[in-house]
């Protein structure tokens, strides 16, 4: 088997109930999923969405928040619970996590991107697992008020980008591309290849889908113009189902593929 160092980002809609509460069951298999890669050979990053949502829940606030206080506050909340539940059942596999919170200059600039690429390549050869996220907590640009990183599909792409990856894969809500929005076109099929970022397939780029989260299938389309130049393959997929991992790994047909750009 090809050991392959993948990305993996999972939006809050695979962490949370639309209460913003943990989806316990769905987590605690995906960690065992992730552990099981790890332990045949895979390199894994984690990008992990889900701080602000958390945080939602574990305040007990009615609806994620519209003021800017209010959303980091939840994150620096919702990032302690988030971390806490991956130590305790990553643990249960044997696997150490680590920590890395990002901002946009952490990415941009050449000096601290550098520093963080050493960090993430020293934790990896230490065979622990990093769990990025942006910094929500002092950081606006993910919530909504600058653009420097965007969200966490784009902060995944970079990462990929950085870290030399051969696979990015975005786990959602949404099983992938389709040919029109399933929600309202019940005809619209699957589209498992995608070889290039065509015009058409721009075109095929909607809103965002979840109440939760804040990366639509036009924020995922970008993170594919950023890593797929780089040789590095994308795989959108539905998170509700981890043990398709494995098939991902294998470069079976699950959810769909943005082909890399190659020599």
């Amino acid at each position: 088997m090809e050991h392959k160092r993948i990305v993996v980002k999972i939006g809050t809609s695979t962490l949370a109930h639309p209460s913003g509460l943990l989806n316990i069951r769905q987590v605690e298999n995906l960690c065992k999923v992730l552990s099981d890669l790890k332990n045949a050979g895979h390199e894994l990053i984690l990008v992990s969405s889900g701080a602000i949502g958390m945080g939602v829940g574990k305040l007990s606030l009615s609806r994620r928040p519209e003021d800017m206080p209010t959303k980091q506050a939840a994150a620096a909340v919702g990032q302690c619970e988030l971390m806490y539940t991956y130590d305790k059942l990553f643990a249960e596999y044997g696997h150490v996590v680590a920590q890395v919170l990002l901002s946009g200059d952490d990415i941009h600039d050449p000096q601290r991107s550098r520093n963080v690429k050493s960090t993430i390549q020293r934790l990896l050869e230490l065979h622990a697992l990093p769990i990025l996220n942006e910094n929500d907590a002092v950081s606006t640009e993910e919530i909504g008020e600058h653009t420097t990183i965007g969200e966490n599909d784009t902060l995944a792409a970079q990462v990929a980008v950085t870290m030399g990856a051969d696979l990015l894969v975005i786990l959602s809500d949404i099983n992938g591309l389709y040919t029109a929005d399933p929600h309202t076109h019940p005809e619209a099929t699957l589209i498992h290849e995608i070889p290039s970022l065509t015009q058409e397939i721009w075109a095929l780029a909607g809103g965002a889908s979840s109440k939760l989260g804040t990366g639509g299938m036009t924020s995922k389309l970008q993170a594919a113009a950023i890593c797929t130049p780089a040789g590095c393959d994308m795989v959108i997929a539905n998170g509700s189902q981890p043990e398709r991992l494995y098939d991902i790994a294998e470069g079976k047909p699950v959810g769909s593929r943005f082909r890399g750009k190659r020599g």
